[in-house]
């Protein structure tokens, strides 16, 4: 799982049956660079991933890929590549470690 931001979402001309009421989001993936920097950038390259959660522009998500992007639909086959799992409400980052061990957080 790795986390994005929303940056638009798709609307199809020609829908496939499978995609049917359901949202496509852009979602450019966050590099911890600027996860850790509190930029609000991403940075990554941007993919399609389906939400069912109508997450908003700028709203920050976790997503799978691969074949675990379709396990919710089964046992249905759904041409998905990417799956937006949750919304995230808040992240906390422990401390960049100075490479004498591992860091602890309280």
């Amino acid at each position: 799982m790795r986390l994005g931001i929303v940056r638009g979402h798709v609307t199809l001309n020609l829908s496939i049956d499978t995609f049917r009421a359901r949202t496509l989001a852009i979602v450019e993936p966050v590099t911890m660079e600027n996860l850790r920097a509190h930029k609000g950038a991403a940075g990554g390259k941007a993919l399609i991933a389906l939400d069912e959660l109508n997450a908003a522009n700028g709203q920050m998500v976790a997503f799978t890929e691969g074949r675990e992007a379709a396990n919710p639909f089964w046992p249905n086959a759904v041409p998905v590549d990417a799956y937006c799992a949750l919304i995230v409400d808040s992240i906390h980052l422990a401390p960049v470690s100075s490479g004498h061990g591992p860091e602890v957080m309280p």
